[in-house]
């Protein structure tokens, strides 16, 4: 079976990471500003993969910096890490050949901006604006379902496994597609749900761990508060094992689910649908949340709207759904292609990857 683009993308950056793992820091001040910069990450409420990765990529700064002979975070200046960028942008890919990719190198500049932030938000280093370019994007694409495919996600979870103990998970496919398509919700989002987040009277979900621990409210409309009422009374009874148990979406085991779990379930329900081209699309839960920013934007939302709904810090990340729209207007496919829209500036695309989206 050949491996899509994504999946390659995925090994290729796993075996990067791990030849980084490699690199020894002697300096056991870096030692400790790398563990406290992945604590400071974890605190602000970021993504596990970004806590993971972007500490590593620190370190492969922290080594560079070792030869030159600078041990010391306060021997640091915004100088060197540019001579270090430059450096990556020169180097060999070690593994494969060639050069390193552009997102490679953005994935490296969304480190050090994000370093640079840490150092000055603890008082260790006040360095200036590093007012380094993003590279262009050169392999990403974004992901989205159209509304009638929608549907039929939705219709996957009806007429399987009826009158048998794995009926009540149809209730529950039904939920997760209303909270991550229908409220747009992020994965850690979902995840973090409680039944007490869930307003059905005011038709309101109170998002309380957003990205960077950011609170906001999200309506739903009619139809998901259906879907949600009949899983919470319904469908949930019968899955929890501890009434004290607070988590919205549990699992079989009666525990709070995980968003491996559900991303399986929509895999589930990609595959039971007949629609060949829908069956071939990377369905994950991130992609339901673009589905639903690029239907809105479709419907006449105004952009400012869109951003507030999904928890967007700026415009420059919900732009990003406008280039769609654009294509599909002028008959070409769909593809992410970074480009002003109104007086917006430029944005920089890594900083809109998934785990910031």
């Amino acid at each position: 079976m050949p491996i899509n683009k994504s999946e390659q993308a995925s090994k290729t950056y796993n075996k990067k990471t791990r030849l980084m793992k490699k690199l020894i820091i002697k300096s056991e001040n870096y030692q400790y500003i790398e563990n406290s910069f992945r604590e400071w990450l974890d605190v602000l409420g970021y993504a596990p993969s970004t806590v993971y990765q972007l500490p590593t990529h620190i370190r492969e700064l922290f080594y560079y910096l070792e030869q030159k002979g600078i041990t010391h975070i306060s021997q640091v200046d915004t100088k060197q890490i540019k001579e270090f960028y430059n450096q990556l942008k020169t180097r060999t890919n070690q593994r494969f050949g060639g050069g390193l990719s552009n997102a490679y190198l953005n994935k490296h500049l969304q480190a050090l901006y994000k370093f640079s932030d840490y150092l000055r938000q603890s008082g260790r280093l006040i360095l200036p604006s590093l007012s380094i370019e993003w590279e262009a994007n050169d392999t990403e694409e974004i992901t989205y379902l159209t509304q009638d495919e929608i549907k039929e996600l939705y219709a996957a979870t009806y007429g399987f496994n009826e009158g048998t103990k794995l009926e009540p998970l149809n209730v529950r496919d039904r939920g997760i597609l209303s909270i991550f398509y229908g409220c747009g919700l992020r994965r850690n989002e979902g995840f973090s749900l409680d039944i007490n987040d869930i307003n059905f009277d005011r038709r309101i979900v109170h998002v309380r761990k957003g990205k960077a621990y950011k609170e906001r409210f999200v309506p739903f409309n009619k139809a998901n508060a259906k879907y949600l009422e009949e899983y919470l009374y319904d469908c949930r009874p019968l899955l929890v094992a501890d009434k004290r148990e607070e988590a919205f979406f549990i699992s079989q085991r009666g525990k709070r689910m995980e968003t491996q779990s559900m991303a399986l379930r929509l895999k589930l329900l990609q595959q039971r649908t007949d629609n060949i081209a829908l069956q071939q699309k990377n369905v994950r839960l991130h992609v339901l949340r673009h589905s639903i920013a690029t239907h809105l934007l479709q419907n006449g939302m105004s952009l400012e709207k869109i951003s507030r709904f999904l928890g967007h810090s700026s415009l420059e990340s919900t732009q990003v759904y406008t280039h769609i729209v654009e294509a599909e207007k002028n008959g070409a496919e769909p593809v992410l292609k970074p480009q002003a829209y109104s007086n917006i500036t430029r944005y920089p695309y890594a900083k809109i990857h998934e785990d910031e989206r």
